[in-house]
């Protein structure tokens, strides 16, 4: 045995399960910690091709010799999530899989059964890597125990990097880790030594045992003290951090050697977890000698242009195809803030060009060659993100005249609950590929470049790689949007939406500065107000932004019962505090002042900074790849969040008006929207007539529920009727019925069985959209945009109800927020056709805001709700509120 790969399996499935979220199997299981681990093996594997390899994993019960040297060991952990448990048997059955021996001994930490077999494989003869970046294994380090980070690219530290990393010698890593403690383990070490002190401490005396003899010794009077006092706490931290090598362990060197993998199985497994990236590598690769070797370097042809011949050569040759990629370089993550530095473009995969603004052509001449291209409405131009592109070259006066794909866009379509649509995670995720990372191309922090003083190779790289692995991936993305019948909404919706938004993201919308100002005064005013009578009602003052505090105030010197825990203590989130409000006013009075401060320090104070020099105006971004429901969001700032039922909420809306006079905003809101979809999915008689004849709906619904006349329901009834509405939409059980009622469990279960009694067709909506669920794992929209649902399969009881929850209300929040979608497209080519000076700004939730000439206004009251409410054929009819006013808060 030459060489011996350790690899710690603990601290892979740690890592990956914190830093890769929201993947399940069809099953509704998580597998995100499964699919780090099998990456980082098979980067091993690719990066290495080891011969003798083993993977360590902690042992059942591991912590308990510890914990009986020092009961407070690891003592403020959480459980491990259970999610994360049986992942961790998966692991263990891909190593059996893919042919690599595995360890897992009980009672023993990983840490000592890596330190064991790295002791024995030394003694042997071998070189061994700790894949690890756990420090603690640092204090095996020596001329034949090597640490490597595959995580950080593959970074091997032997001695000397040990001592230049941590100023002291492999063999000192302990005494240092002793001093310093380790607050992951709850290993106390002595106060107030820090890493620093600690190594330069131990350079000169040598040694924890001569400094804890000699503690006189010690510059500075406190460290002698805490030297005498905690010389037993020293000595147990020691302990703690020492790595056992005497674990009981194979010591055959047959046992460590890598096996061939199991395909067929290997296949079924990838099958069962939903891997489908890894099942194509293994169809690429499918025999055992090309799967295990080392990947040779992929031949690309990326070019630079930089000359007038090869420009002219390079136009002459895109205008030939009908379907071109492209993507920017800037200097900055918003477009329209961000210069021009380079244009990639490419037609087929691995091969891409890479024109430079800043050579030898310079920026002008580029430009102009570039623009008869992109403006050319016969040519289709695609990309991923191609918003941001396409407002980057509007800041240089160039229209992509036709965009034809979107890759961030498919892959949002096709896996809305995802949350990586990234190019770097699509392209890993689909090639088991890495792209070159931003911070890889820019550096970070003190050091950090522009984009502009980025060498021209490395720019050049960047982008070819952006454009090649889009056309990559648009082969694959646009074939499944096919096969699964999602190209009309992708086609029909999202693409030609995404210009809409771009649109409205540069008109932007305009802010009174004068008077955020003012506001800026008066909440701080109302702030310190709130806070005295906080103060007054506690009894007390204390720092209302701790949460500590405040959960020390209420839960312990109060002596409230605390509705729910955290791994820190008792947590005083708003959703704690709506629920203690009407039992506990401080509770309420608390909640006030958090909200109020949050609207001031995300509002008020911020939004000055976010206006634009040349515009005057604020320029939101809208996304529409992050909401699973299919709903835009915005941010920088997120409009979307203002509250209109606070005080503070509307004042805010205040300051949002027109930039010039004679100008109003017109505000188009979509009436009830997701119950009128309920009554036509549902198909619900009652609920149908009810929208017909154009009744108040809670009022019906009140009436209909308590068996009384529509003039006989009082406003406690119509409030509880309304509860019951729109918590029926989102799948409201009588629990959380009660408590927004602040009623009886058992009487919201009544009203809930009186609901359904009327409104039966709606209780078969609701067990049918669960069934579906069910048989398909999704829940589909009217105009076909699926949520996969894998959760509703899901063990936990709490898991599957939320899972549930989501099968009913996806067709009604995810076809309303296709109908918004689909009204701001009409709206946009009925405004271009009559050529207004009066245009769409803001788009939130189901209600739409325009800015609008006074002259105009009379053409947009009737055009927008025509356009609204006849962009959806229903069997109830859509209702669109308008009103107008001089500043948001008054539409």
């Amino acid at each position: 045995m030459h060489t011996l790969y350790v690899l710690d399996a603990s601290g892979f499935l740690y890592r990956s399960y914190f830093a890769i979220r929201n993947m399940t199997n069809k099953q509704g299981e998580s597998t995100n910690a499964l699919y780090g681990f099998i990456r980082s093996v098979l980067k091993v594997f690719k990066d290495f091709n080891p011969e003798h390899i083993v993977s360590v994993f902690d042992g059942p019960n591991n912590a308990k010799k510890r914990i009986a040297l020092y009961p407070q060991y690891k003592a403020h952990r959480s459980a491990m999530p259970p999610d994360l448990r049986y992942q961790i048997e998966w692991a263990q059955e891909f190593c059996s899989l893919i042919g690599i021996p595995f360890l897992s001994i009980p009672e023993v930490e990983a840490d000592d059964t890596m330190g064991s077999v790295a002791k024995w494989a030394e003694k042997m003869g071998a070189a061994v890597y700790l894949c690890t970046s756990d420090k603690d294994m640092a204090q095996l380090v020596n001329a034949r125990v090597f640490l490597l980070n595959t995580h950080k690219e593959n970074t091997i530290q032997g001695p000397a990097e040990i001592e230049k990393e941590w100023g002291v010698l492999p063999s000192q890593m302990i005494d240092l880790l002793a001093m310093t403690g380790d607050a992951s383990d709850n290993v106390p070490g002595l106060a107030g030594f820090g890493e620093k002190t600690s190594a330069a401490l131990l350079r000169q005396f040598g040694s924890l045992d001569y400094i804890l003899a000699h503690p006189d010794e010690i510059p500075g009077a406190k460290k002698q003290e805490i030297l005498k006092t905690q010389a037993d706490i020293a000595r147990i931290s020691r302990d703690l951090v020492t790595v056992d090598l005497h674990v009981e362990i194979p010591r055959e060197v047959a046992f460590y050697s890598k096996k061939g993998p199991a395909l067929d199985p290997l296949k079924i497994f990838y099958t069962r977890m939903n891997f489908n990236s890894l099942l194509r590598e293994l169809e690429v690769n499918p025999t055992q000698e090309q799967m295990l070797t080392p990947v040779e370097k992929e031949v690309v042809d990326y070019l630079i242009v930089d000359d007038k011949t090869s420009l002219e050569g390079l136009m002459a040759e895109l205008s030939k195809h009908n379907e071109i990629c492209f993507a920017t370089l800037t200097t900055d993550a918003l477009p329209m803030k961000g210069e021009l530095v380079g244009i990639g473009f490419g037609v087929c995969p691995k091969k891409a060009w890479y024109i430079p603004l800043n050579g030898s052509l310079g920026a002008q001449q580029v430009l102009e060659a570039v623009r008869p291209l992109l403006e050319n409405p016969a040519l289709h131009f695609y990309g991923h993100n191609v918003k941001f592109h396409w407002h980057v070259l509007q800041n240089y006066g160039i229209n992509v005249a036709a965009l034809s794909f979107d890759t961030i866009l498919a892959s949002y379509i096709l896996n809305a609950q995802g949350r990586q649509h990234s190019l770097d995670a699509l392209f890993l995720d689909n090639f088991g590929k890495v792209k070159t990372s931003l911070p890889g191309l820019l550096g970070k922090g003190k050091n950090i470049l522009s984009m502009k003083q980025v060498p021209l190779e490395s720019a050049a790289q960047y982008c070819c790689e952006e454009v090649d692995y889009t056309c990559r991936l648009k082969a694959v993305l646009g074939k499944e949007l096919l096969e699964r019948n999602l190209m009309p909404v992708f086609k029909e919706i999202e693409l030609p939406l995404s210009r809409v938004l771009a649109k409205m993201e540069r008109k932007g919308i305009y802010v009174n500065v004068a008077y955020i100002n003012q506001l800026s005064k008066e909440l701080a005013q109302d702030l310190e107000k709130l806070q005295k009578e906080i103060f007054s009602m506690a009894g007390e003052e204390f720092n209302l932004n701790s949460p500590k505090q405040v959960s020390e105030l209420l839960f312990t010197k109060m002596g409230i019962s605390p509705p729910k825990k955290t791994a820190t203590g008792h947590s005083t989130s708003a959703e704690v505090l709506e629920f203690l409000k009407n039992e506990h006013p401080l509770a309420g009075k608390i909640l006030e002042y958090r909200l109020m401060e949050k609207l001031r320090s995300t509002y008020v104070d911020a939004l000055p900074g976010q206006i634009d020099a040349r515009t005057q105006r604020i320029h939101t971004t809208f996304n529409q790849s992050v909401a699973a429901t299919g709903r835009l969001s915005s941010q920088d700032p997120n409009l979307q969040n203002i509250p209109i039922r606070t005080e503070a909420g509307r004042k805010i809306r205040a300051a949002f008006c027109p930039q010039l006079p004679d100008w109003s905003f017109l505000s188009a809101d979509y009436s009830q929207i997701e119950l009128r979809l309920l009554a036509h999915l549902s198909q619900d008689p009652v609920l149908i007539a009810a929208f017909r004849n154009n009744e108040d709906i809670h009022t019906f619904t009140a009436a209909s529920m308590f068996g009384i006349d529509l003039d006989q329901v009082t406003q406690e009834q119509r409030y509880q009727a309304k509860a019951i509405n729109f918590g029926i939409v989102y799948g409201q059980q009588a629990f959380g019925l009660a408590r927004e009622l602040n009623i009886e469990v058992k009487q919201a279960a009544a009203f809930i069985e009186m609901y359904f009694k009327r409104y039966h067709k709606v209780k078969e909506y609701i067990e049918l959209s669960k069934e579906n669920a069910r048989m398909t794992g999704k829940a589909v929209t009217l105009t076909g945009r699926e949520r996969a649902i894998p959760e509703i399969h899901n063990k936990n009881m709490q898991i599957r109800s939320a899972a549930e929850r989501l099968a009913i209300n996806t067709p009604l929040q995810g076809t309303a927020a296709d109908l918004i979608k689909l009204a701001m497209l009409k709206m946009d080519e009925e405004l271009m056709a009559a050529k207004t000076r009066g245009f769409m700004i803001l788009q939130i939730h189901d209600e739409l805001i325009f800015e609008v000439p006074d002259a105009e206004i009379p053409f947009f009251l009737k055009l927008v709700p025509e356009v609204m409410q006849g962009v959806m054929k229903l069997d109830v009819p859509l209702i669109v509120d308008i009103s107008v006013g001089k500043n948001w808060k008054e539409c």
